[in-house]
């Protein structure tokens, strides 16, 4: 009998990485999607599509609607796709036995997304962090007044919330924003990691930075070998707190040209997009046997309507136009396959809710594809 797996979100390119290498592994994939049209909705991969409650309207009805799911489908394997892990991991503890949860449970996922949390924790591994303290704390404002800092919410995404400041600057009152962080500000390459892992043990990791922004999110990448350093990191942490299941970090290096980790995405990031589909779905299905994750002959790859847009901005801005079409002309786009061209080709359509919300209020597409799904408790 066919196994039926749900993935808990199709909005984001990512969900078709995981679907297309569930599917290929003969899986029937159904996503659960607050938006009515989605990416992954017009897929071949995709069985069956079913609108619920989005997290941040309903947070309970939002967990009913899955349980439900999972009941009527007989789904037995679920798979958080991005911001919306938090409130899936709450379903665990209500499913049945035979089903499972491709997760870490929901503290040890609430303690990663913590900015704050997440970096006394890699202290603890004596692991290289920037300095950083709480915002209204005394070692906040010495660090302030000694050298450049940023500011940011310790629960956000997509850059939200998100200042950068002189030293010198003036703190704002901890009690007139969200709990935020006061972080040394590192002026090397950012660079960003996915990796899957088992038991504490690193099944790969795809090191990679943005070749085209949107606001803070990349919607091009260009993928980097040799990153032993941070590779390295990846591992010592992942051993640490014998994590399973997808983990992902932002790395910016130290003037010493060492990797500090800024941040932890304890979910998928867009460096999924250059595993193969094959060694995806061992990596999700048999991680026991799961030794590496094999990587795609393409080192640049782009969401393409994204990174148009930028593109056709950077004509009119003078801000890297020629090197941003270059980019748009030859990077394979993340989302197109022959056999399966509908969701690159409609994608003006079903991405029209996010489209308009990110042109209405002044977003980036990032902050407009997470408002509804992404996880902003700030205690």
């Amino acid at each position: 009998m066919q196994k039926t797996a749900l993935l808990t979100l199709g909005r984001l390119p990512k969900a078709l990485d995981v679907a297309v290498a569930l599917h290929s592994a003969g899986w029937r994939v159904i996503v659960a999607e607050p938006a009515k049209w989605h990416l992954a909705r017009v897929s071949k991969s995709v069985a069956k599509c079913v609108a619920v409650t989005a997290p941040n309207d309903d947070q309970s009805a939002y967990i009913q609607d899955l349980l439900d799911v999972i009941k009527t489908e007989n789904v037995s394997l679920v798979v958080p796709i991005s911001e919306e892990a938090l409130h899936v991991t709450l379903i665990a503890e209500h499913l049945p036995e035979n089903v499972q949860l491709y997760s870490m449970p929901h503290e040890q996922l609430r303690l990663l997304h913590d900015k704050s949390r997440l970096i006394a924790l890699a202290k603890s591994f004596e692991l290289a962090v920037p300095e950083t303290h709480m915002l209204g704390s005394p070692e906040a404002a010495h660090m302030a007044s000694e050298q450049d800092f940023i500011i940011k919410p310790i629960c956000t995404c997509s850059g939200q919330g998100l200042e950068i400041c002189k030293r010198g600057d003036a703190l704002p009152p901890a009690d007139q924003r969200p709990a935020s962080v006061v972080q040394s500000y590192l002026d090397g390459p950012l660079k960003s990691s996915f990796s899957i892992a088992h038991n504490g043990r690193i099944i790969g990791t795809v090191v990679y930075r943005a070749a085209i922004l949107s606001g803070t999110v990349a919607v091009a990448f260009e993928r980097l070998d040799s990153e032993t350093k941070i590779e390295n990191w990846i591992q010592d942490f992942v051993t640490a707190t014998h994590h399973s299941g997808f983990i992902s970090f932002d790395f910016i290096d130290d003037s010493e040209g060492n990797p500090r980790a800024i941040e932890c995405n304890p979910r998928a990031t867009s460096g999924i997009h250059f595993v193969t589909a094959d060694s995806l779905a061992t990596a999700l299905l048999d991680p026991e046997n799961s030794t590496q994750l094999k990587l795609k002959s393409q080192r640049v790859m782009q969401q393409f309507y994204p990174s148009l847009t930028e593109t056709q901005m950077a004509a009119f801005k003078r801000d890297g136009f020629l090197q941003k079409l270059k980019i748009l002309a030859t990077a394979k786009d993340v989302n197109f396959k022959w056999g399966d061209p509908l969701p690159l080709w409609l994608m003006p359509f079903t991405s029209w809710q996010i489209m308009k919300r990110a042109f209405l209020k002044g977003e980036s597409f990032g902050e407009a594809s997470t408002h509804d799904i992404a996880w902003f408790e700030n205690t």
